[in-house]
């Protein structure tokens, strides 16, 4: 495909670019790399004279890169119980939505545990303990009252069969 007629391509290509600024000199600044580190580590720059020659804008100072920081958290020196299995236990046994809530914040309270976050760990804790006693006296009471019903009515109606 060929160009239109009245195609000017020294006038087209000055709209798609700008040209480059103009050069400055700038004797009065140290070179880069001259300044001290003030934070301990080996500075590192951006920008500084590479194996291609490039070097930082006229005008603008070679930015100094810190080395990355990465924060790790530790497992707790002295965990919270997790009432795991009694959770399970309450579970299977007893109440199984309570169960399962309870389970739920076990599980929480050894997540919270391994990453060293305490605060959330014992109020999980706390909740699976509190999720748990109540689960098992709910499943506790329903023992008693079919052992009641039971006894009651069933014996009670085998006797007064003739």
């Amino acid at each position: 495909m060929e160009p239109q007629e009245n195609w000017n391509a020294s006038e087209k290509s000055k709209l798609l670019q700008p040209g480059p600024p103009p050069y400055l000199d700038h004797s009065g600044y140290p070179p880069p790399g001259s300044f001290p580190s003030t934070s301990g580590y080996q500075a590192q720059q951006y920008g500084a004279s590479g194996p291609c020659g490039q070097g930082p804008y006229p005008g603008h100072p070679a930015v100094t890169v810190q080395p990355a920081v990465y924060l790790t958290n530790i497992p707790l020196a002295y965990p919270l119980p997790d009432y795991l299995g009694y959770s399970i236990f309450t579970m299977l046994c007893c109440c199984l939505p309570l169960g399962i809530v309870a389970l739920i914040y076990s599980i929480n309270t050894r997540n919270a545990n391994m990453s060293g976050q305490q605060q959330i760990a014992e109020k999980n804790s706390k909740m699976a303990r509190f999720m748990n006693h109540i689960a098992l006296g709910i499943g506790l009471a329903l023992i008693v009252g079919y052992i009641v019903y039971f006894v009651v009515v069933v014996k009670h109606h085998h006797k007064t069969s003739p």
